[in-house]
C-alpha cells in the first residue's frame, strides 16, 4: 500500500510513501522497499530501496544500504551504495563507507569512514578542453 502526503503545492513528481518503522520497533533481516520509507527504530541487516530512505533522529541502523537517495538524521553503521545523493543531517552520525556521486554533510553531522565518489548514472560523457601552451618568445 502506498500513500501520498498532502502537499500545499500541486507540483508533479511527489513521491509515494510506502511506510515506516517507528521507534520502539526492532527488526533484523532484509528490507526491500519500492517507495519512500522512513525508519525511526532499530534495524540490523540489508536495506534495498528504489527511491528515498530516511533514517530519522531515533533510528539506529546497522548493515548495508543500497538505494537511490539516503537521508540520515540518526545513527548508521555500515556501507551505503547510493545511485543519487547521501545526506547526513545535523544530528546524523555515519560510521563506515559511502559510495555515492553526491555526499552532503550538514553542519553538526558526523561522518567517520571512507567515501567513494562515483560517477552519476545520469552523467554526461566527459568533456575535453584543449589548452594552448604559452609560447616562450
Amino acid at each position: 500500500m502506498a500513500w501520498k502526503w498532502p502537499s500545499g503545492s500541486s507540483s508533479s513528481g511527489s513521491e509515494e510513501w510506502t511506510g515506516f518503522i517507528d521507534q520502539g520497533v526492532t527488526m533484523e533481516g532484509t528490507l526491500q522497499l519500492t517507495g519512500t520509507f522512513r525508519i525511526d527504530g532499530n534495524v540490523k541487516g540489508n536495506i534495498i530501496s528504489e527511491q528515498t530512505l530516511i533514517l530519522g533522529e531515533n533510528a539506529r541502523v546497522e548493515g548495508q544500504i543500497e538505494g537511490n537517495r539516503v537521508v540520515i538524521a540518526g545513527r548508521y553503521d555500515g556501507v551505503i551504495f547510493a545511485k543519487g545523493r547521501v545526506e547526513i543531517q545535523a544530528k546524523g552520525v555515519v560510521t563506515g563507507e559511502v559510495h555515492s556521486p553526491c555526499l552532503v554533510i550538514d553542519p553538526g553531522g558526523i561522518f567517520d569512514g571512507r567515501c567513494h565518489m562515483l560517477a552519476s548514472s545520469d552523467a554526461v560523457s566527459s568533456v575535453t578542453i584543449p589548452i594552448r601552451a604559452a609560447s616562450s618568445a
